[in-house]
Order: structure tokens, then C-alpha cells, then sequence
């Protein structure tokens, strides 16, 4: 709650501009090891100021590029995530244990180490010519961002977007970095199709915390003029609350929903602290190392609204939470989000304009949808 926190001003985090500050042992491999340990012990002494630790980007190879989300409590069925991993290194990060698919640790891994599926545009235009594909919305990204900092020189989401445009594919983007508004001009062209929704994501409007908790998103003033120029752009634009922290951020809420309003957004959603695996690990971490005065009332709230657990991962609990704390939250968010009319429902997408490419550069042809 900004003026109403008390900042620890110890020394700087050992790795500068991360969030994680360890990597905990994959759950997947039999053999674990400590990466960090008393290396960073000494690096600790050696640099009392921190140290970089650079981004590392591999080639993914992956087969193919849209995906098929099989979560009922999700709002959509397809996702495109032209990475994986996020240089975000948003320490709530629900993805992170996605990493360990790939032998390495959700920890500081999955924000240094980046899979680029340079392939995506090529893979796109494929699938969206294959006679069996509907034209039915996809979302980028479900467990990336699909506008982080390596975005600007790989450029992957852009190349992606100009064959959704080229085919008037329906798309919906959320993201928490304005980058999001380079690609007006693509973006403007399928909305004149309705065939474009942009969301994006809230944590906070207390600088200093996002900077603590999202290290390499945008600030928060950054995504409210992403906002505006989306909705200046007639691009329909929703703000995302979330995570929604108990006793971090929950009493943001009606700030938050007011400078969305103000910036143009259309409608608002939110979404509960959710923490699969050892991501807890990662968030008690830093929440002791950021904001020891803060993390026991902390941990405890999280834990009212999960039954006395730090995470739920049945479907319908895992993004509202349960109990007396997660339902007050619910009525703060309806009881301002009704009061300044972003309760609708974002506007449906439309995939009636979509023209199937063709693999061989010849014109497009109409489609049936």
C-alpha cells in the first residue's frame, strides 16, 4: 500500500534485476544440486553491491506453435508462446515450473535461460493454412510474455502478428511491458476486423515494489500509457489485477481499477496469487529478503484464502482462492469494477473475415469462417 509500507534499505539483492535470487532443485531429477550456494555466498562479500547475471537465449526448436489449452477454468482453448521463459523475472511467476521441463530450475534459470522459437512465423502460417483450423481466437501467451526486453531485437511476436494480420486471425495479447504499442499499426488493422483484444497486467502503482517484484516488466505508469495508447489506437484494451497478493497489494485494488478506467481500459479482470510447485520457495524468499516487516502479516493471508496451504491447484480454486479473506477480495474487486463500468464482458473475438494463407506466397483466398 504505497505510504503505508516500511522499505528495508539493506544492500542490494545479490544478482541485480532479477527476481529470483537461487535456483531450487528440479523436481524432476533424481540428482540435486545447490547452483548457487556458497558461490553466491562469496560473490555476496566480494561485490556487497550485487552482480549481473546475464540472459542466455537458445534456439527452441518446437514442432509446432499453436497449443491447445485443456484448463476448464481458462477462457480460452489456444495459445502461442513464442519463448519460454521470461526475463520479466516476475518472482510469483505461475510459469516458472515450466522450466524444469527442460532439466534446469525455476529459480533464477527461468528468467537467465530463454528458449526463442525462431521458427514461430513459419510454423504459424503453416498451421493456420492447415484445412482443419477454425479460426478460432488464440491468446500470446499463456506462460510467457510475449513482449519481453529480447523481443525488441528477435522480434518473433511482430513477425508472428504481421501473418495474423495478413490472414485476419483473431488474437488476443497480454502482456505487462509497453512494448506492446509498436505493433499498433498490426494491431490496429485486425481490430478493424474484430479481430483484436489487448490486456494489460496490474500488480501495483507503488513503483518501487513492481521494481521488487517484476524487475524487468515495464513500471507501472509504463502500462497505464500503454493503456491509453491502445484505447486511443481503437484497439480494445482490458486491465488484468493480478496477481492479487493478500496483505502485499489487495488494498490497491480500487486505485488500480481507477487509473485503468482513466487510462481508457475497457473492462477489468484479477486473479489471485497462485504458486504450483516450488514457486512458494521463491516468493518466501524474496518476500523475507524485500519485506521482512511485511512477510509474516503476508504468508499468513495467503494462506486464509488456501485453506491454511500456500497454493490450490484444483481447477475454479487456484486463481479466487477460498475462505472469508478470498471472498472479500472478490466483493473489493466486483463493487469498483461495477462502479466504474469495467464489469462487462471484453468484447468477443471474430474470425469472420479470416483468409486461410496459402504455403507457396500466392494471394490468399477467402475463408469459410
Amino acid at each position: 500500500m504505497p505510504g503505508n509500507r516500511e522499505y528495508d534499505d539493506r544492500p542490494a539483492a545479490h544478482v541485480r534485476g532479477r527476481g529470483a535470487q537461487l535456483n531450487p532443485p528440479n523436481r524432476f531429477e533424481p540428482v540435486r544440486l545447490s547452483v548457487l550456494g556458497e558461490y553466491m555466498d562469496e560473490l555476496a562479500r566480494e561485490l556487497p553491491h550485487g552482480h549481473q547475471h546475464p540472459t542466455h537465449v537458445y534456439h527452441d526448436t518446437a514442432r509446432s506453435i499453436i497449443n491447445r489449452v485443456d484448463a476448464p477454468d481458462m477462457p480460452f482453448d489456444w495459445t502461442i508462446n513464442p519463448y519460454r521463459g521470461c526475463e520479466h523475472g516476475c518472482i510469483y511467476c505461475y510459469a516458472r515450473p515450466t522450466h524444469e521441463n527442460f532439466g534446469l530450475s525455476c529459480g533464477l534459470d527461468f528468467e537467465t535461460q530463454i528458449f526463442a522459437k525462431l521458427d514461430a512465423p513459419a510454423l504459424l502460417r503453416k498451421e493456420l493454412a492447415h484445412p482443419k483450423w477454425t479460426a478460432e481466437y488464440i491468446l500470446m501467451s499463456g506462460v510467457t510474455d510475449p513482449y519481453q526486453p529480447i523481443e525488441r531485437s528477435l522480434r518473433i511476436t511482430r513477425d508472428c502478428l504481421e501473418i495474423m494480420a495478413e490472414c485476419r486471425q483473431p488474437v488476443a495479447i497480454i502482456t505487462k511491458h509497453r512494448m506492446v504499442t509498436r505493433d499498433l499499426d498490426l494491431l490496429a488493422q485486425l481490430a478493424e476486423h474484430r479481430a483484436v483484444r489487448v490486456t494489460i497486467s496490474l500488480t501495483t502503482l507503488d513503483a518501487h515494489l513492481a521494481r521488487s517484484m517484476e524487475p524487468r516488466a515495464s513500471a507501472p505508469n509504463a502500462r497505464l500509457e500503454a493503456i491509453a495508447k491502445c484505447a486511443h489506437a481503437g484497439i480494445p484494451t482490458m486491465a488484468m489485477i493480478a496477481p492479487i497478493i493478500p496483505g502485499l497489494n489487495d488494498q490497491e485494488i480500487p486505485a488500480l481499477l481507477r487509473a485503468a478506467k482513466e487510462s481508457g481500459a475497457q473492462s477489468a479482470a484479477y486473479t489471485l496469487l497462485h504458486m504450483p510447485h516450488q514457486v512458494s520457495e521463491l516468493f518466501l524468499d524474496w518476500l523475507q529478503r524485500e519485506w521482512p516487516l511485511q512477510a509474516s502479516k503476508v504468508e499468513a493471508r495467503i494462506r486464509a484464502t488456501r485453506a491454511g496451504a500456500l497454493s490450490d491447484e484444483r481447477f475454479g480454486k487456484r486463481l479466487r482462492g477460498t475462505g472469508a479473506h478470498a471472498e472479500q477480495i472478490q466483493n473489493l474487486f466486483r463493487v469498483h469494477a461495477r462502479k466504474l463500468g469495467l464489469d462487462k464482458a471484453p468484447p468477443s473475438l471474430s474470425g469472420a473475415a479470416f483468409l486461410r494463407p496459402t504455403l507457396l506466397g500466392q494471394p490468399n483466398q477467402p475463408g469459410l469462417f
